[in-house]
C-alpha cells in the first residue's frame, strides 16, 4: 500500500526556493502554491497585507477561472500556509483541513473566526519576529537618546542647532511582555548597561530575573506591578499579545504614571493604549515621546494628531518586516510539517481561551 499524502496549500507568495524546502520536508507532501489571481480570489479581493494589495498582471488567469480552480484545491486541503486573511467559510470550502499555519505572530484578528473555533488546528509564527522587532526598539531608543528626530527636523532647515544628547547606559526600560520579542529587547538592552525591569503574566510576585528564569532582566514583575515598572522606567516598551486583559492596558491612569522624561514604545497591537490619552499626554508633557509601529486603526488616518507631533515617531507596521520573513516563517513551517507529520505536539498552537 502506497503512503498517504499530505496535500499542503501555499496561500501567500513563497519564493521558489522556499517551496521547495518545504517540499523536500518530506516525500509524503503535495505541495500547491496558489496563483496570484486564485490568491486573491481566497482573501476576497482584501490586500495581502495592508499596504499590499498584489495587483493583477496581464498574464493572471481570470477571476472567474482563478476561482474555478481553486475550489477543487481547498477541498483536499488538509494543511494551509497563510496570512491572517482568512475566509471565514474556509472550514467548509477545506473540509480536510487539519492544520492552519499562520505566518503572523499575532492571532487577534482571527480570534472570533470559526476556523479557530473548529477542530482545525491552528499555529502561528511566533518568535520569527524577534530579531528585526528588538533591533527596531533599539533603535528607537537610541534615536530619542541621541536626538535623531531633532538633528533630522534641524537638518530639513539647515539650521544649526546643538544639543545635549543622552546615553542608555544606567538608564530603566520597562518591558511589558516577555515572549520571544520582549526576551529579545531584554537582551539586547542590558548588553547595553541598562537597567532592566520586565512584566510576564505569569509571574506572581516580584522577583529577580535569575529566579524567574531570565538572567538579563534585573526584576520580574507581575502586571499587579504596572505601576511600579512605569514610575521607574525611562523607556517603556510594549511587547504583549493583544488580549481582553491587555485591551487598553495604558491609559491616562497609566500615561500619568510614567515620568515626564520617559519614551513610551510601541511594537505590539494599538489597542493595548488608549491612543486619545496617548495624544494628550504627548501633547501635554505627561511624557517626552512615543515611537508607534502599529496603532487602533491601521493604515492611520490622515486626519490623526499623531502625524504632526514632534515628539512623536510614527512607522506603518514594519517593524517585523526584513528580507529574512518569509525565510523564518518557511523555516517554522517545516518544523512544525515535521512535527505534524510525526505525530508530535506543533509549535505555537493557538489557545482562543487564552488569546493567543
Amino acid at each position: 500500500m502506497s503512503e498517504r499524502r499530505v496535500k499542503v496549500t501555499l496561500a501567500l507568495p513563497v519564493a521558489d526556493e522556499l517551496q521547495e524546502m518545504i517540499r523536500s520536508t518530506d516525500a509524503r507532501l503535495e505541495v500547491t502554491a496558489l496563483t496570484r489571481a486564485q490568491r486573491r480570489v481566497y482573501r476576497g479581493g482584501r490586500p495581502l497585507w495592508a499596504g499590499y494589495p498584489e495587483p493583477p498582471r496581464a498574464e493572471d488567469e481570470s477571476e472567474e477561472e482563478a476561482r474555478e480552480r481553486l475550489e477543487p484545491i481547498l477541498r483536499e486541503t488538509e494543511v494551509l500556509l497563510t496570512n491572517p486573511i482568512v475566509p471565514d467559510d474556509i472550514v467548509e470550502r477545506a473540509p480536510a483541513l487539519k492544520w492552519l499555519q499562520l505566518t503572523s505572530a499575532g492571532v487577534d484578528r482571527l480570534l472570533n473566526a470559526p476556523v479557530v473555533r473548529s477542530h482545525v488546528a491552528v499555529t502561528t509564527a511566533s518568535g520569527i519576529h524577534a530579531v528585526p522587532i528588538s533591533e527596531y526598539v533599539i533603535g528607537a531608543m537610541l534615536a530619542f537618546a541621541k536626538g535623531l528626530t531633532r538633528a533630522m527636523k534641524a537638518q530639513q532647515e539647515r539650521a544649526w542647532r546643538p544639543f545635549w544628547p543622552e546615553e542608555l547606559e544606567a538608564k530603566t526600560v520597562g518591558v511589558l511582555g516577555m515572549g520571544a520579542i520582549g526576551a529579545r529587547v531584554v537582551q539586547l538592552s542590558k548588553g547595553l548597561g541598562m537597567r532592566v525591569l520586565a512584566m510576564r503574566r505569569s509571574v506572581e510576585r516580584r522577583m529577580t530575573g535569575a529566579e524567574a528564569g531570565f538572567p538579563d532582566a534585573d526584576e520580574m514583575l507581575p502586571p499587579s506591578e504596572l505601576a511600579y515598572l512605569l514610575g521607574e522606567s525611562d523607556y517603556v516598551v510594549v511587547a504583549l499579545p493583544l488580549t481582553p486583559e491587555s485591551r487598553d492596558l495604558i491609559g491616562e491612569t497609566e500615561l500619568r504614571a510614567m515620568k515626564r522624561s520617559a519614551v513610551i514604545i510601541n511594537i505590539a497591537r494599538g489597542a493595548i493604549i488608549d491612543e486619545q490619552a496617548l495624544v494628550r499626554a504627548l501633547k501635554e508633557d505627561w511624557i517626552a515621546g512615543a515611537a508607534l509601529d502599529v496603532f487602533q486603526q491601521e493604515p492611520l488616518s490622515g486626519e490623526s494628531q499623531l502625524w504632526g507631533l514632534e515628539n512623536v515617531v510614527v512607522t506603518p507596521h514594519i517593524s517585523g518586516g526584513t528580507p529574512r520573513y518569509m525565510e523564518r516563517a518557511v523555516e517554522l513551517f517545516c518544523d512544525n510539517l515535521r512535527r505534524y507529520l510525526a505525530a508530535e505536539p506543533l509549535r505555537n498552537v493557538v489557545d482562543a481561551a487564552r488569546g493567543y
